[in-house]
């Protein structure tokens, strides 16, 4: 089971692109330069009423895993969002979704997942952390391969996207995506449905970041998406770590892991939300999880 374990978060490649941990070697600000602080290997990004901050990895990937460990705005953060994410370009874009909601102090984290599919969301879940993340660093991940797409907080798993297109649905595997991360005011929605504002006299409101590290298929821009998705698959004389048979569901272990963080910690579902869906989505009556 150890091994599996291991395995999965990709310490054990056969074949794969492991790229360096340090920020301006795999990521470039986009926006607000003045808001980024750079403390060594540490970088935080500040939000005020004048701001917020945002950066970007350098290329686009395909299949493989991403993982950023962040260290979330402490004491009164409601109305503020720090997102980490992987998306594709265009109006039919790909995207997988952590939105961090602020809160006010003493209140628990949550965390909001969504997927989008050829320009499809509307698939948000979310969660209370079961920790603090405003005092110590957390890992988050996002592991993607043709079966499954995994969301996972310091390796635990809390959301699974299976691939169902033998059921007709869509999903996420010929687009090469980008990985992002940002904070911002989001106070119209992000604390108790829009109902508690930012309060600006406890800016800045900061994020810290370092340990980023992406172990996935580095595309060409200017290669076709064929081209690209061929390239990132394992063949005969090429296995790639995340085509791997073992990691293309999860192992008991991590079965169990997010069937407690289901069972405990998930606050919202959009496959429950009837007022929303009146019709269940085919996809949730078809998961596994």
């Amino acid at each position: 089971m150890a091994a599996l374990v291991v395995l999965f978060v990709g310490l054990v490649a056969l074949v794969g692109s492991v790229s360096s941990a340090k920020f301006d070697e795999l990521f470039q600000p986009t926006w607000a330069l003045d808001h980024f602080v750079y403390e060594g290997e540490l970088l935080k990004l500040k939000l005020d009423n004048y701001s917020g901050a945002g950066f970007q990895s350098k290329n686009k990937y395909l299949f493989g895993k991403v993982t950023i460990q962040i260290k979330l705005v402490e004491g009164d953060s409601a109305g503020t969002v720090t997102a980490f994410y992987m998306s594709s370009e265009g109006p039919n874009h790909n995207e997988f979704d952590f939105e961090f909601l602020g809160n006010t102090t003493g209140e628990p984290y949550s965390v909001q997942t969504n997927v989008y599919v050829n320009g499809v969301g509307n698939r948000e879940q979310r969660l209370n952390l079961w920790f603090d993340p405003t005092t110590e660093f957390h890992s988050y991940s996002i592991f993607w391969n043709q079966r499954h797409v995994v969301f996972m907080v310091d390796e635990t798993p809390i959301r699974v996207h299976t691939n169902m297109e033998e059921k007709g649905i869509p999903f996420p595997k010929d687009q090469a995506m980008g990985v992002y991360s940002s904070i911002w005011n989001a106070d119209d929605w992000a604390t108790q449905g829009g109902r508690v504002k930012t309060d600006w006299s406890h800016a800045p409101f900061v994020a810290a970041y370092k340990g980023f590290d992406i172990n996935a298929c580095e595309c060409t821009v200017s290669v076709s998406a064929d081209d690209n998705a061929k390239k990132c698959s394992s063949s005969a004389e090429k296995r790639y770590w995340w085509d791997e048979p073992v990691l293309s569901e999860l192992n008991v272990h991590q079965s169990h892991q997010l069937m407690w963080v289901r069972a405990n910690h998930m606050v919202y579902d959009y496959c429950s939300d009837t007022a929303r869906f009146p019709v269940v989505p085919t996809e949730c009556i078809h998961h596994r999880h």
